[in-house]
């Protein structure tokens, strides 16, 4: 650290976290639909100077997001690409906790969004929806249901018989 940052805190919103950042071929609209499909708040918006925008912020829930415009120089390079560049898949899946799964499904299906897994009640206690965003971008929302042991998540994923492959902490 340096002097001239020695005094610098960490803003409160990337203190405990990892921030996605993802890029999308139309960011403003990928941020309206995260408005309409998830109750996002725009935060921070910084327009390229040759249009679209170059960097924004949004919060959905309490959980920070970046994203952008996805550039064709970088699509080409394989470097800040949309997932429409790679062929419509993603190598990522954005999670993020709520109070209500099944509001936020049939908001979410209603802008526009894939459900990919209806609401439901998991193994590992939380209701969960998967779907997609009309950017390609995966998303698992989740509401904590049940607080669920290291002994019986191993025992409910036997009995499903998916293994008991669960790393301990």
């Amino acid at each position: 650290m340096t002097e001239r940052t020695a005094h610098i805190e960490i803003p409160d919103r990337y203190r405990h976290a990892v921030i996605p950042h993802i890029m999308v071929d139309d960011a403003a609209a990928a941020i309206d639909f995260y408005e309409r499909a998830f109750g996002a708040r725009e935060d921070f918006r910084l327009d390229a100077p040759g249009g679209g925008i170059l960097h924004a912020e949004i919060t959905i829930g309490r959980s920070a997001l970046m994203l952008g415009d996805a550039g064709v120089e970088e699509a080409e390079t394989a470097s800040f690409a949309a997932p429409a560049s790679l062929g419509g898949g993603t190598s990522v899946t954005l999670h993020v906790f709520v109070a209500d799964v099944d509001g936020l499904a049939r908001r979410a299906e209603a802008a526009g969004a894939e459900i990919l897994q209806p609401p439901k009640d998991m193994f590992h206690g939380d209701r969960t929806v998967i779907l997609k965003d009309p950017s390609g971008h995966i998303w698992v929302f989740l509401a904590h249901v049940e607080d669920v042991s290291q002994e019986e998540l191993r025992r409910r994923l036997a009995a499903a018989g998916a293994g008991t492959g669960v790393a301990t902490r």
